[in-house]
């Protein structure tokens, strides 16, 4: 059965005029500055509404319909193409892409042998002029047969160079838009100049592009995606580029200089039948969220210029091409509400109260703000409609204010003056605030983290039974309980005899935890478990953990400057705490690891030294019965580094059963994968 897009139900003529009038300010708003009263998802939703109530009421369709107008009709240019540049239909899954494909083989009488797929650009598509080698002008797509001048941002995007290698005479179209970090640097510009933020990477983009005065400028990135000659060039080259397939004619965009997703991990290929198509569709969507632009879905088109000409257009698009749209991974809400919430270690997080939405593919009503320093830079009210983000795994965040759908009605958001957990006062020295009381403020949140699985893993402890142990005055802390006597736990309720004993035993054997676990069990800011086991196997001891500066806590990888001078002053406010443990006769040595000075010559003969290794999926084998943190301090005790996603420094995937995203990325990149069975084998020794 072909999957159905989502669409806006229209129930009468009324609502289809409405429908029409609000797609038609939208899109003029989007295309004129940036700004839109609807986010992406909603235009199309809202478009495919309006086309499906015209197909079942074809006497009612309005002049000022968007449908089968680029630019939903929204756009006059008055720089005219010389051929015209059109949308792509799109489609919503496999089996449409399949339907579509069979439609177009149909239309040409013959298999399409060679398909091209590339990644489509959430950005603005312009053309871009060269003449003898020379950029002389930008125009954006406009209505599709004419654009806007936009020759004023030239020397202001990245990929599109002021000349070509050779010295020709061509068009260059492609996308421009804003990488994550031009997006935040546009961002702190406009703040500082009007106090206000951009709502998102493309409408930032679109304002840009277009504002021809604005005392700051914003840097814009260019990724070409085709080339046409001039329609009356009849030299050896225009012909050769009018011939050559597609992936071919990418490959001499790139050779002139201008920037292709070719050095991406979503690079164009050519793939020979529809399977392998589809298989690149969900190796792009998986590498998605670790981009640092914005992509909205892929691109498949016939790669051969003459199955290109023989599919022809349709009056709004190319019918040898076609989008394959991935669901949206941002949305417009409303901010309803801030919550305050203290952590186990004091620090106190504001968190995004939402009008609940749907967002790539589940229900958001909750969403990241960080502190209050963010929510100032943002310039964030209650009521404003905002843009939420989410990447892939991501907890979704607040992006920003969409300014111009204010309505005067939103209100400041209150900002707490004591801790909302205990009622104490707030250190706000830093941008992170924090109770004065630390980490006693949440002292149960503290302790049911240090006895967790992944920590001391005392098994017993439930929420119920800590809480039972600090209202009687036996703990104040995790280390409290390496003191708590058999007499004292058999005076509580529901403790019986063998409870008690069972529990005891389990506390004895939590000493017996090498120092990695002690150390995740601390809770130091700015650590996890994968950072406390590479602190603990590099200084070996909690002695050398204890005495080493912020320079000394820098030599561990993945500790900056920024935080290990927090690491530090996190361990001498810890250091009554560690003290007790000592005092207690928890172990505060990492097995297997020596102190620095000899460091250096205890990795170089181990099986994993210098290896990034990532687990996914539910392990098997030997493996089975590990957890997942078992499995980390496993790669570690190997030499190995255990890190938690895939990227290009990637040395190795254990890929057990059920495996997603990750192993579609690692087969992109050329990552080694191997099964548990195998991984076992190569680790057996420290098993």
């Amino acid at each position: 059965m072909t999957e159905t897009p989502p669409l806006t139900v229209l129930a009468d003529d009324t609502a289809y005029a409405e429908a029409v009038q609000l797609a038609v300010d939208s899109a003029a708003a989007y295309y004129a500055d940036g700004t839109s009263t609807l986010d992406d998802d909603a235009y199309d939703r809202l478009v495919r509404g309006i086309q499906a109530y015209e197909e079942e009421h074809p006497e009612a369709v309005l002049p000022s319909s968007p449908t089968g107008k680029v630019a939903g009709g929204a756009v006059v240019g008055d720089v005219p193409h010389t051929v015209p540049m059109l949308s792509l239909d799109n489609v919503f899954g496999a089996e449409q892409l399949s339907d579509w494909a069979a439609g177009l083989e149909r239309r040409l009488g013959r298999a399409v042998t060679v398909w091209s797929v590339e990644p489509k650009l959430d950005g603005l598509a312009i053309s871009a002029r060269y003449h003898n080698g020379r950029l002389t002008q930008l125009v954006t797509r406009g209505d599709g047969s004419a654009g806007e001048d936009v020759s004023h941002a030239i020397g202001t995007i990245v990929g599109l160079p002021d000349r070509l290698a050779d010295a020709v005479t061509v068009e260059l179209r492609g996308e421009v838009m804003m990488t994550a970090s031009q997006f935040e640097e546009a961002c702190a510009k406009r703040q500082a100049h009007d106090g206000t933020t951009f709502a998102n990477p493309r409408s930032a983009a679109a304002g840009t592009l277009r504002t021809r005065e604005r005392p700051y400028v914003c840097e814009l990135t260019f990724f070409g995606y085709g080339v046409l000659p001039p329609p009356d060039d009849h030299s050896d080259l225009a012909v050769r580029l009018r011939e050559l397939p597609h992936s071919e004619i990418m490959d001499w965009v790139a050779a002139q200089g201008v920037q292709t997703t070719a050095a991406t991990p979503v690079a164009g290929i050519v793939a020979e039948t529809l399977e392998r198509v589809q298989e690149r569709v969900g190796e792009i969507a998986a590498v998605r969220p670790e981009l640092p632009f914005g992509i909205d879905g892929i691109v498949i088109k016939c790669d051969l210029a003459a199955d290109q000409a023989a599919a022809g257009f349709s009056s709004r698009a190319p019918r040898w091409a076609i989008a394959y749209k991935l669901p949206a991974t941002e949305k417009i809400t409303k901010l309803i509400g801030v919550e305050w919430n203290t952590g186990r270690t004091g620090v106190i997080a504001p968190r995004a109260v939402l009008e609940p939405v749907e967002l790539d593919g589940s229900i958001v009503t909750y969403a990241t703000l960080h502190n209050v320093a963010d929510i100032t830079r943002r310039g964030l009210m209650i009521g404003d409609s905002v843009t939420v983000y989410k990447a892939g795994d991501v907890i979704p965040r607040v992006e920003a204010p969409v300014v111009h759908l204010r309505t005067g009605d939103e209100q400041p958001i209150p900002i707490p003056t004591a801790c909302p957990s205990c009622g104490d006062s707030i250190d706000s020295s830093q941008e992170r605030w924090r109770c004065v009381r630390g980490r006693a403020c949440r002292a149960i949140a503290s302790i049911i983290y240090a006895v967790g699985r992944d920590q001391l893993d005392i098994e017993g402890l439930a929420e119920n039974r800590i809480k039972q142990f600090l209202d009687a005055g036996f703990i104040t802390d995790f280390a409290d309980l390496f003191f708590l006597t058999r007499e004292q736990l058999l005076g509580l309720e529901r403790m019986g005899e063998t409870s008690t004993d069972n529990l005891l035993a389990a506390i004895e054997q939590a000493k017996s935890r090498p120092l990695s676990r002690v150390f995740a069990a601390l809770g130091v800011r700015g650590t996890g478990r994968s950072m406390s086991r590479r602190i603990a196997r590099h200084f070996a001891t909690m002695d050398n953990i204890r005495a080493a500066d912020a320079e000394a806590i820098q030599q561990v990888e993945g500790i900056g400057p920024e935080k290990a001078p927090v690491v530090v002053a996190e361990l001498a406010e810890l250091a009554p705490l560690i003290d007790k443990l000592v005092q207690a006769g928890v172990n505060m040595t990492e097995p297997g690891a020596t102190p620095p000075a000899e460091g250096e010559q205890t990795q170089s003969g181990l099986p994993l030294a210098s290896m990034s290794v990532v687990v996914t999926g539910a392990m098997t084998g030997p493996l089975a019965s590990l957890s997942r943190n078992e499995v980390n301090e496993l790669i570690e005790r190997a030499g190995g580094k255990a890190s938690s996603s895939v990227s290009a420094k990637t040395s190795l995937l254990v890929a057990g059963e059920k495996t997603g995203s990750k192993r579609a990325k690692a087969e992109t990149l050329g990552v080694r994968i191997m099964s548990p069975e195998e991984f076992a084998d190569q680790v057996s020794a420290f098993l």
